[in-house]
């Protein structure tokens, strides 16, 4: 929440979404948070879960990811400090990462083409060494 503005008083939905999404370590889509609500018996509208997803994604609750097919994807934050992305291709193992030297990036290159109060994501992709090794077999 930024400063300055009054605090807002979480809504039953969203309160809902950060239980739901408190017990999962994977990242999972709208539609998926949306089914587990709903068989839950929670009564909340798909559109209402992408709204609240932003939000919470906005205030620094949520880490959202896109898919490479182009799909947001969300999950409770592991940190409350900014942080980036290493994802598995494979088996979507998420890691938590910093970097002063992205962050160092970020900043200059914001200031060299005169932005400020700059915001940014890093999403890396690769194999897990688990993954790696699973297909680094005689058939590669």
């Amino acid at each position: 929440m930024s400063a300055g503005q009054p605090e807002r008083r979480p809504t039953r939905q969203r309160l809902a979404l950060a239980e739901a999404l408190a017990g999962a370590d994977e990242f999972r889509s709208a539609q998926d948070i949306h089914a587990g609500l709903s068989a839950e018996g929670h009564r909340v509208g798909l559109a209402t879960v992408y709204r609240n997803l932003q939000a919470m994604a906005a205030d620094g609750e949520v880490d959202v990811i896109r898919t490479p097919d182009g799909e947001a994807v969300y999950r409770a934050c592991a940190t409350d400090s900014h942080h980036h992305h290493l994802v598995c291709r494979a088996c979507g193992l998420t890691v938590e990462v910093t970097g002063d030297a992205v962050e160092r990036w970020a900043e200059a290159v914001a200031a060299e083409h005169g932005f400020s109060q700059v915001r940014h994501t890093l999403e890396v992709d690769g194999l897990c060494a688990r993954c790696a090794s699973s297909r680094s077999g005689p058939s590669g």
